[in-house]
């Protein structure tokens, strides 16, 4: 059985490769994770850097996990190892993607890669629909979506934050006529946003019914809707 640390802890006590992170994010990566610790869960991380957050995520969810990571830089290939796979190239190469979804089926995707809007966008909508029907989809350091140098801006139509804001719009679908029910709007649980962090929980969603309850000494038109 595999006996669980907090992420914060294993970080902490990292005397491995380099992991870079905000302190204030641990807090959101066990509220979301953790319900993946020892299920061997299949995690893709976008952006692998000096390699010691794939290590990380192995160690925090235990034994039979896959991590796989996907960077530019051609160095990073020598972070794979036992249980790690890394892939290089670009994270809006359709042509990569396909090959790793086809080569895996994620529980777990962290976007940590460019930063870019374009990038971002464009991960998000080759990746979403293709993983677990209960997946989590994070997407972190998007104070990016509003430095311009990344694309970014306040109320930019670029910024990934406003796709965001429309998914919002998206998850709401079944009460909006001017919107279509889509894909998203069947296997979306919730959208969480953070301080910098936006998570997608998915999960397959039933049709909305709703009912009213009460006292036998209401009157029938108390119900009404």
């Amino acid at each position: 059985m595999h006996e669980y640390r907090s992420l914060q802890d294993i970080f902490l006590s990292n005397g491995g490769r380099v992991i870079h992170k905000w302190l204030h994010y641990f807090d959101i990566y066990e509220r979301h994770f953790r319900r993946f610790v020892g299920k061997s869960p299949t995690m893709l991380e976008i952006g692998v850097f000096k390699g010691g957050s794939l290590a990380m995520w192995q160690q925090y969810f235990g034994p039979g996990t896959q991590i796989v990571g996907i960077d530019i830089n051609p160095d990073c290939a020598r972070y794979a190892g036992d249980g790690i796979d890394v892939r290089i190239g670009s994270q809006d190469d359709p042509a990569l993607l396909d090959q790793i979804l086809n080569d895996y089926a994620f529980d777990i995707v962290l976007d940590d890669g460019s930063h870019r809007m374009e990038h971002l966008n464009a991960s998000f909508d080759l990746i979403y629909d293709r993983i677990s029907p209960n997946g989590v989809y994070m997407a972190e350091d998007l104070h990016s979506c509003y430095l311009p140098r990344f694309g970014g801006g306040i109320n930019k139509k670029a910024s990934f934050m406003e796709t965001v804001k429309n998914k919002i719009d998206e998850l709401h679908a079944t009460y909006v006529g001017k919107l279509e029910v889509s894909e998203f709007t069947k296997s979306t649980a919730s959208i969480n946003v953070y301080d910098s962090i936006v998570v997608f929980e998915k999960a397959p969603q039933g049709a909305r019914s709703h009912i009213k309850t009460g006292s036998m000494d209401l009157l029938p038109s108390d119900f009404a809707r």
